[in-house]
């Protein structure tokens, strides 16, 4: 009596449990679009391929300002002539996958193609495993109008500075890469050098690798939450910082085969 009394009892807690356990927030499983930059940049060589102006949104540090973010993807949406939109890391706050997946879904409402890379908040928990699997690498490039975007992982804290990050191998491979199929460079991070996610110990190698890409534009990154223009090297090359869906904001660049110009839009 007493072994079909607690069997009962087992019975009716795991029913009434049904909805109580939920898969892990850092489980890596999730459904939905995957290797979202291979796909994009496939996307974006192909419309840009013969333009000799490009028009292009820098965005950054959407972290879990979703209303925010939406807000944002609906104010680039209403730009003329836009080819493409980069995000330049930090999409989730704690790198759980949910905070992937509701980021993700937002952002895909762009009408324009979009890439990511990734921030150090996107590393917390398995979040660089879900980068990987939702966007892909970390260190990647593409080009587009004749200008080669180099896309850099520079969270070097997140490794506990075990690892080459930056990873200067990547980036003097894609120096001498692709050369006869672009004239100009622009470099593309979310943490900026002399800060404290980049690995400052190898700050003025980084300054060295950086002048070596041909064309170099300039260099652009997210993390800092603000939007600024610096000659961090004082060796005339430009680190634009871009502000965070928070402050609503983004950076909108015109490049053109002379010269390019930006504007900071509020939203």
């Amino acid at each position: 009596m007493m072994k079909q009394l607690l069997t009962l009892f087992l019975t009716l807690v795991l029913v009434s449990c049904d909805k109580v356990f939920d898969i892990h927030p850092y489980d890596v499983n999730f459904s939905g679009k995957r290797n979202i930059n291979n796909e994009n940049i496939v996307l974006i060589e192909n419309r840009c391929k013969d333009k000799e102006t490009l028009r292009i949104a820098f965005i950054s540090d959407t972290h879990g300002w979703y209303s925010d973010t939406e807000d944002l993807v609906n104010a680039v949406n209403r730009v003329e002539d836009l080819d493409f939109v980069i995000h330049l890391g930090d999409l989730t706050d704690c790198g759980t996958t949910k905070e992937y997946v509701w980021t993700r879904d937002i952002i895909e409402k762009l009408k324009v193609p979009y890439i990511a890379l990734i921030g150090n908040h996107d590393f917390l928990g398995t979040g660089d495993q879900m980068f990987k699997s939702m966007y892909g690498p970390y260190d990647f490039s593409f080009i587009a109008g004749r200008i080669k975007f180099v896309c850099l992982n520079t969270n070097a804290t997140e490794y506990d500075y075990l690892a080459a990050i930056p990873n200067f191998d990547f980036m003097e491979s894609e120096i001498h890469s692709n050369t006869s199929e672009f004239d100009r460079t622009i470099i593309c991070m979310h943490a900026p050098p002399l800060c404290e996610q980049f690995n400052n110990n190898v700050a003025k190698v980084f300054q060295l690798y950086v002048n070596h890409f041909p064309g170099l534009m300039f260099c652009i990154n997210g993390h800092e939450h603000c939007k600024n223009a610096r000659d961090i090297y004082h060796d005339g090359v430009i680190y634009y910082g871009v502000d965070s869906a928070e402050h609503r904001s983004y950076l909108l660049f015109t490049i053109t085969p002379n010269r390019y110009e930006y504007e900071s839009v509020d939203f």
